[in-house]
């Protein structure tokens, strides 16, 4: 339901306006909202057994179940936030003033910062978006502005994005979450 109801919301702002621009479109447009979608089909589920009960909606029910997925949201937001950070700090142009004119670093720099954003703050999309921003005005100095340079400096972020996996990326909390498996035991495995 929270997808059809988003649709429908992307579907009233066509420019065409094919829902007219009258009440139902502006009932579209709210109920397509992301959060009231979700918050529609999580009203509806309660609708789907036949019969609440204390088990359902306990921790270890499906409703516990479901919060655990809320919280890896809640890491993915927080570590967007922090790229972001990272983005506004200005540490692209520290980087170019401290080690920008050496391309002995050549392909390292561009893994290195990634691994270390990853590291930091969990997300690779967000160590991709950010190294991305932070080598691009490095990669002529690094040697690495030619066709080919540029396309190993992707390979190469991308590679540095998914070097280290603990307890700030969301997905050692999916591993580990469903696999039911402790931390310790996560970092165990999921990290190394």
């Amino acid at each position: 339901m929270p997808i059809v109801l988003i649709v429908l919301r992307s579907i009233a702002d066509l420019p065409k306006h094919p829902l007219g621009q009258g009440h139902v479109a502006t009932l579209a447009g709210f109920v397509g909202q992301p959060v009231v979608a979700l918050l529609l089909g999580v009203f509806l589920a309660f609708l789907l057994p036949k019969r609440l009960s204390r088990d359902m909606v306990s921790a270890s029910g499906w409703v516990g179940e479901a919060v655990i997925a809320a919280t890896i949201i809640i890491i993915t937001g927080s570590g967007g936030a922090f790229g972001k950070v990272l983005r506004s700090s200005g540490i692209s142009d520290f980087i170019t003033a401290h080690l920008g004119d050496s391309s002995s670093l050549s392909i390292l720099l561009p893994f290195a910062v990634a691994a270390a954003i990853k590291t930091a703050q969990g997300s690779s999309t967000v160590a991709i978006i950010a190294t991305a921003t932070i080598v691009a005005p490095l990669l002529e100095s690094l040697g690495l502005d030619a066709p080919m340079g540029r396309a190993l400096a992707v390979v190469t972020i991308g590679a540095g994005s998914m070097v280290v996996s603990h307890v700030n990326d969301s997905y050692f909390w999916v591993v580990t979450g469903f696999s039911k498996m402790g931390i310790k035991k996560g970092y165990r495995l999921q990290t190394l």
